[in-house]
């Protein structure tokens, strides 16, 4: 029995006329039906929110915080049925999809423990401001489609924390599992409160162009970023994005390569380079190149090869659309087309029927202006660059246009420390591949992101702040 999936709207579940389909990218076997939502349904969702709102707004941050715990509750007891559909929509493998799983577990029962307090922001003998933080109102959450519970789970999250309420829309490539998360969800939370809508770009456009949202929080490309920022402008919307990168990643001449290798591997490779801190643009001290490149070639064949089989224990898999297939793929081709060093990898020769699979590619000192180094290849493909002048490496490093993660490995911390806070990035990591964290503030800078998430900082931005003055 194929399963069904519904539109969310004040609790009701709701089928539509239209509806569409995505392939599994492992198999390229075609999915289930999934309806897209009309604009009654829009508009519905949002007076739904809106009505919810009055209450829901009133509650204690205690009592919000106890339904998150309820939430991650649901997540747990659904977590083979959750996995199971995340494993068909991304292709990823049972680890791969555990992971978005249980992180987003992970991320209800820290915000469960984390929520904006009043604070005392001025006293003398004259008066005394406290700040107070109260709730937008309805929030809109555009999510991608490379960790679509995760990505989508830290904007929920976040918005019913702090006293709003959350429409959600999945990226119409990965539908599945986050309309099937809301529906297990209803009855936890008030009717209007959680609800969730399929759509493409329309519906993107309606949730930016809507009164009654009060901010969009997306993640997803600079092109489109830019879009949805300038169509909230009409509206004064708050926003926050977070865009792509293109995140440089050095390692020093000093750098342990016991631990640098395996760490730029899995920060090249996880989930076959789909992820927005990847490490993307890999600078090795020319002293150490040749070493460094043969030992991550060795770890890369070894660790991340193509397993067909989605239960075998991998982190590696295949790209997640025919579109991003069709990107990665063309910078390949560029690469082997224009005679660069291909060390691993390389063959895009398509088998029909078989998956969007590409091996993982090492590119060996491609120039700095090519295709793969200047443009985000968000794909499993890595240009290995050399440098020994550590001032050229940094401005090399540091895009005009990109700049959300970024790595440094280095045996002298002072000296790691030094490079990460020159790099132009809104996180850097040290001796590690990137990996967020749900209390730590995650923002890009440049054309990489307007705002963030996580961390006291990333609940802010879901929040007016409201001083109250007090006579003494």
């Amino acid at each position: 029995m194929q399963p069904q999936f519904y539109n969310i709207v004040n609790d009701e579940l709701r089928s539509s006329k239209e509806t569409h389909r995505v392939t599994d990218p492992r198999t390229e076997e075609e999915l289930w039906e999934c309806p897209v939502a009309t604009a009654e349904d829009f508009e519905d969702a949002v007076t739904a929110a809106q009505q919810a709102f009055t209450k829901w707004s009133q509650t204690t941050v205690p009592e919000r915080q106890a339904l998150l715990i309820q939430l991650a509750d649901i997540l747990r007891a659904n977590a083979s049925e959750l996995a199971s559909i995340l494993m068909k929509e991304t292709g990823k493998s049972k680890i791969l999809a555990d992971i978005d799983v249980q992180a987003s577990v992970a991320q209800c029962l820290y915000y469960s423990q984390t929520a904006l307090q009043d604070e005392v922001q001025h006293e003398d003998t004259h008066s005394r401001v406290v700040a107070t933080h109260i709730p937008l109102g309805t929030v809109a959450a555009i999510c991608p489609w490379n960790f679509p519970l995760i990505l989508s789970n830290i904007k929920v999250v976040s918005a019913l924390v702090t006293g709003n309420c959350v429409i959600v829309k999945p990226s119409p490539s990965t539908p599945y599992a986050v309309m099937r998360w809301v529906e297990l969800s209803r009855g936890v939370l008030p009717p209007g409160v959680f609800q969730v809508l399929n759509g493409g770009a329309e519906l993107g456009a309606a949730m930016t162009a809507h009164p009654g949202i009060a901010k969009i929080s997306f993640t997803g490309t600079i092109a489109v970023g830019k879009k949805v920022m300038a169509a909230c402008a009409k509206t004064l919307k708050k926003v926050t994005l977070e865009l792509a990168g293109n995140d440089a990643c050095i390692v020093c001449d000093d750098a342990d390569l016991d631990v640098a290798v395996p760490a730029v591997a899995s920060g090249g490779f996880f989930n076959a380079g789909q992820v927005c801190v990847a490490s993307k643009r890999i600078y090795v001290h020319e002293s150490i190149y040749d070493e460094f490149l043969d030992r991550l070639v060795e770890v890369v064949e070894k660790q991340f090869a193509i397993q067909e089989d989605g239960l075998a224990p991998s982190v590696f898999g295949p790209v997640d659309n025919r579109v991003q297939y069709e990107v990665v793929k063309g910078i390949i081709e560029d690469c082997r087309n224009k005679g660069y060093k291909i060390v691993t990898g390389g063959k895009t020769e398509e088998v029909k029927g078989k998956g969007f699979w590409l091996p993982p590619t090492i590119v060996s000192r491609p120039p700095e202006e090519s295709l793969l180094v200047q443009e985000e290849q968000f794909g499993p493909v890595l240009p290995i660059l050399s440098w020994s002048d550590e001032d050229d490496v940094i401005k090399r490093s540091n895009l005009a246009n990109a700049g959300l993660g970024a790595s440094v490995y280095s045996s002298d911390l002072a000296r790691a420390e030094r490079i990460a806070r020159r790099l132009e990035a809104g996180g850097v990591w040290i001796n590690q591949f990137e990996r967020p964290n749900f209390g730590a503030y995650f923002s890009g800078i440049k054309d990489s992101g307007f705002g963030g998430e996580m961390g006291k900082q990333g609940l802010l931005s879901y929040a007016y702040t409201k001083c109250l003055h007090f006579p003494k």
